[in-house]
């Protein structure tokens, strides 16, 4: 019997406004070439004037070559995309929002290689919204994707809180291939595989403006800062950069056998 060649995962952090969706217009074509990647995911919540996502922002990224788009807290901040969120099997929201939300929380697709490969989006509680578990909703769905006989998966944690972020990837170690953490936009550099198999990063990063707090412009942030007052934040416009993680995953029994953080500026090539 011939082994599985391992499966890469190219998982790119949340994409902010324009200038964030240019960027990975610019450079997912050579990132996908230089790390082969078999499956690429794309963290969208933000991607549209830097809070929420329009039918046609997610449109374009799915045309660029994403094949899953997941989100988190900001998903619900341009109600246009509930009916897409309901209709797209690839367009994720995080799966412990309680029911009656629309949209759904995981998918299965398979990568270039006809892998299997499941995505699941799910929230923290820690300084946010008090949603339903979502330790809870992981066993849940973990489960019944091992069930169905699918050993690729993949967690997008949205959370605030690093403590919550590393207690679910050790809980989750060796029964997901990786837990990425998105929101709050700054990369960490505590990439590594986890004792039984998945790897973790805290933070995966922000595609989107260098020159900003977090994406937006700067000035209106500081502002916001100094005067205590509700000054509106706004998506800066000035040059992107890419931050994303590789994931190598063995198909066969769903551990990683590598993590690695990707910096990337398009317009440096």
């Amino acid at each position: 019997m011939v082994a599985l060649k391992p499966v890469s995962i190219l998982f790119i952090g949340d994409a902010v406004g324009a200038s964030g969706v240019a960027a990975v217009q610019t450079g997912l074509s050579g990132l996908k070439d230089r790390y082969a990647a078999g499956l690429t995911v794309l963290n969208a919540e933000n991607a549209s004037a830097g809070r929420g996502l329009t039918p046609a922002v997610a449109r374009s990224l799915f045309e660029m070559g994403i094949d899953v788009l997941t989100s988190g807290n900001h998903i619900w901040n341009k109600d246009k995309i509930f009916p897409m969120m309901e209709e797209h099997p690839n367009l994720l929201r995080p799966l412990n929002y309680p029911t009656g939300a629309p949209g759904h929380g995981s998918c299965v697709t398979a990568t270039a290689e006809g892998i299997p490969a499941a995505v699941i989006n799910l929230q923290g509680r820690s300084f946010m919204q008090p949603i339903d578990c979502p330790f809870k909703a992981a066993d849940e769905e973990v489960g019944r994707l091992h069930q169905a006989g699918v050993r690729v998966i993949l967690v997008d944690f949205h959370a605030e809180a690093t403590a919550e972020k590393i207690a679910l990837g050790r809980y989750l170690d060796g029964r997901v291939s990786a837990v990425v953490g998105t929101h709050t936009h700054v990369q960490t550099a505590d990439e590594r595989v986890l004792p039984m198999g998945s790897a973790y990063i805290t933070d995966v990063g922000m595609t989107g403006p260098s020159d900003s707090v977090i994406g937006m412009e700067t000035q209106s942030a500081i502002l916001r800062f100094k005067t205590q007052l509700p000054v509106p934040y706004r998506a800066s416009e000035s040059a992107s950069g890419i931050n994303a993680v590789i994931v190598c995953v063995d198909p066969e029994t769903g551990n990683a056998t590598g993590i690695t953080r990707l910096q990337f500026s398009p317009n440096r090539q």
